[in-house]
């Protein structure tokens, strides 16, 4: 495992935070999608901007690479060797976005760039509703996709916070790192 995806089901599926500890555990690099397709002030990179932006992480020898984003996700399965999918139940994901919006209310999150205050928005909760049974059903085609496209590519399902926290103990902890 040199190139890893870290997708979800949808918001909230803890793609970020995982990435963030498999990257501790692992010592690879951590990129978040959200951080290179935003810029301040919530302002939408462009597909061309964002395209080349990925790029750019993908000429990494090691990387995990966080996000869904349709744009770029072929690219980014070209390279990887490893695909994780969180697939948390829409209760979970949802309960998640909103702890998430109040407990940053007012600051940025680690994984956004500056100026990218935490918000919230109704439609933004009623797409994670509306899409959640259509993505899974689309996840676990990519996934097999991603399995199939060459030999040694892996693909790794994690379904609920037992799981995912018996992946991570696969790993120590690298000295001088910490888990969250």
């Amino acid at each position: 495992m040199n190139k890893i995806m870290v997708i979800g089901v949808s918001a909230g599926a803890g793609k970020s935070t995982f990435a963030r500890e498999l990257g501790v555990r692992t010592g690879l690099p951590v990129h978040h999608l959200d951080a290179h397709f935003w810029n301040a002030g919530w302002v939408e990179s462009t597909p061309e901007e964002f395209i080349e932006k990925t790029a750019i992480l993908l000429r990494e020898k090691e990387w995990i690479i966080d996000g869904n984003y349709s744009a770029t996700f072929e690219m980014r399965a070209a390279e990887a060797d490893t695909m994780i999918y969180l697939e948390l139940p829409l209760r979970v994901c949802l309960y998640r976005v909103l702890k998430r919006w109040v407990s940053n209310l007012g600051h940025t999150r680690p994984d956004m760039p500056e100026s990218c205050e935490e918000k919230m928005d109704k439609e933004f909760l009623s797409f994670i509703i509306r899409t959640y049974a259509t993505r899974k059903v689309k996840m676990r085609h990519r996934l097999q996709q991603f399995e199939e496209a060459r030999p040694g590519n892996r693909s790794i399902i994690l379904r609920g916070k037992r799981q995912i926290e018996g992946f991570l103990d696969t790993f120590p902890v690298m000295k001088g790192g910490f888990s969250e």
